[in-house]
């Protein structure tokens, strides 16, 4: 079973997800580059932003994937950011079928909108919220939403901001702060641990909130049932 991943994040998502794969899919192993690809592999590439991804990176890759016939599954990792779900997904399906890209039968495409962004659903981690927070800018964040009781894919932009990102970023390294984790996306400290990610899993299963961090998760872990079955015949 063998992953190429387009994460679009320049910095965040190539330090989160391989740390989070190596937790629900122990059994694959990284690779630094996609023509090492054998047995049980990942490979994880940089789209540097979107929609760059798309324009710079996605043809090139798909011939690559088609070249190397040896991935089950090309994964795209997509901000939702001002659009939506299904926006985002129609968005790629759409150049996609414009650009007429054919990949190989032997390998499926996976689309994983992280809504709004990756820090989104870092905010999901209930046992890292404090309910009375030193901050006076984490009380105002509180105040207009709360992450604790409300999802925080829905929750809407900060008249101090102007995107959705920019205001759940910051949400997100306030919040963080408050527990003396210095998250930066250079280096997203405390998120990448797996008791982090068990508690983001633990708040979706409760709560159903959190519906496109769902959408990974349930892909690692049809994964890993499939690496897990291979490894018994």
């Amino acid at each position: 079973m063998n992953l190429y991943i387009i994460v679009e994040g320049r910095r965040t998502e190539k330090k989160v997800y391989p740390a989070w794969i190596s937790h629900l899919i122990p059994s694959l192993n990284p690779i630094s580059w996609a023509h090492e690809v054998n047995h049980n592999n990942y490979y994880v590439f940089n789209g540097n932003g979107f929609p760059a991804l798309l324009h710079n990176h996605l043809k090139n890759s798909i011939e690559e994937v088609n070249e190397l016939d040896k991935f089950n599954y090309l994964v795209l990792v997509l901000d939702v950011d001002e659009s939506s779900i299904s926006g985002r997904i129609e968005e790629v399906n759409k150049f996609i079928k414009t650009n007429q890209l054919n990949l190989n039968s032997n390998t499926e495409l996976v689309i994983i909108p992280q809504n709004r962004c990756i820090e989104t659903w870092f905010l999901g981690n209930r046992k890292v919220f404090k309910n009375n927070p030193q901050s006076s800018s984490l009380t105002d964040y509180i105040q207009y939403y709360n992450v604790k009781t409300n999802d925080p894919e829905a929750m809407d932009i900060h008249p101090k901001f102007n995107t959705h990102a920019q205001f759940h970023a910051e949400y997100c390294r306030e919040f963080l702060r408050e527990r003396n984790i210095r998250y930066s996306k250079n280096n997203p400290k405390g998120v990448v641990e797996k008791d982090y990610l068990e508690n983001l899993v633990t708040r979706n299963r409760d709560t159903k909130h959190l519906a496109s961090f769902k959408l990974f998760t349930d892909f690692c872990e049809t994964v890993n049932a499939k690496t897990q079955s291979q490894s018994f015949k």
